[in-house]
C-alpha cells in the first residue's frame, strides 16, 4: 500500500472513532506516557497542539505543567523548518491549515529538550511513521540526541517500508485496550 493510502486510511479510522472510547484512551496513554521514565527524567517536554481525530494533547500539556516541566510546541516555516517555542496559550495564532501555533520566534534550543512528543499518522513496529507529508519533524530529529515517544491507536500502526531520511520514534506507546 502507497504511503498515502495508508495515510487516508489511518486518518478515516481515527475520524471514525467513538468519542467517549478516545477519551478513555487519551486519558489511559496519558497515565503510562506520565509513568514511563523518559517522561519522568524530562524537564523540558515538546508537543504539539492536536487536531480533533488526533491524540489530544491538551491534558497532557495541562499535566506536563502541573509537574512542573516546561512545554514547548512547534512554529513552521516555509521549506520544512520548525523550530520549538515555550508554550503560552496567549501567544497562539492560526496557520494557513487552520492549525494553532506560536505568535513568537523566541526559539528554544534543541539541546534544551529532553522529550519529544512525536506526531504521526501510520507507525510501523520499528518506530517509522508516516505523517502529514512534509517533513517537518524528520528533519527537526536528523540531529537530535534526546528521547522520542508517541501515543497512538491499534488503527494506526501498518506494516511499511521507511524511506532512507525517515527517522523513527525511540519509544511509541500504543493503545491496549485492544491487543
Amino acid at each position: 500500500m502507497l504511503k498515502k493510502d495508508l495515510r487516508q486510511a489511518a486518518i478515516g479510522a481515527l475520524k471514525d472513532q467513538d468519542k467517549t472510547f478516545k477519551e478513555q484512551i487519551d486519558a489511559e496513554l496519558l497515565a503510562r506516557l506520565r509513568a514511563s521514565e523518559s517522561y519522568q527524567k524530562a524537564e523540558t517536554i515538546a508537543t504539539y497542539l492536536s487536531m480533533g481525530f488526533e491524540y489530544n494533547t491538551a491534558p497532557l500539556i495541562e499535566a506536563a505543567l502541573a509537574d512542573g516541566k516546561q512545554v514547548v510546541i512547534p512554529k513552521t516555516y516555509p521549506k520544512g523548518r520548525m523550530i520549538f517555542v515555550a508554550y503560552d496559550p496567549d501567544d497562539l495564532q492560526k496557520t494557513s491549515f487552520g492549525l494553532l501555533e506560536p505568535r513568537s520566534d523566541k526559539a528554544v534550543a534543541k539541546e534544551d529538550i529532553d522529550l519529544i512528543h512525536v506526531p504521526g499518522v501510520v507507525f510501523n513496529e520499528e518506530g517509522y511513521r508516516i505523517g502529514y507529508g512534509a517533513g517537518y519533524y524528520d528533519r527537526y530529529l536528523e540531529d537530535y540526541t534526546g528521547k522520542t515517544i508517541s501515543l497512538i491507536y491499534t488503527c494506526q500502526q501498518a506494516d511499511f517500508t521507511p524511506e532512507t531520511h525517515d527517522i523513527a520514534v525511540k519509544e511509541v506507546l500504543i493503545d491496549a485496550s485492544r491487543l
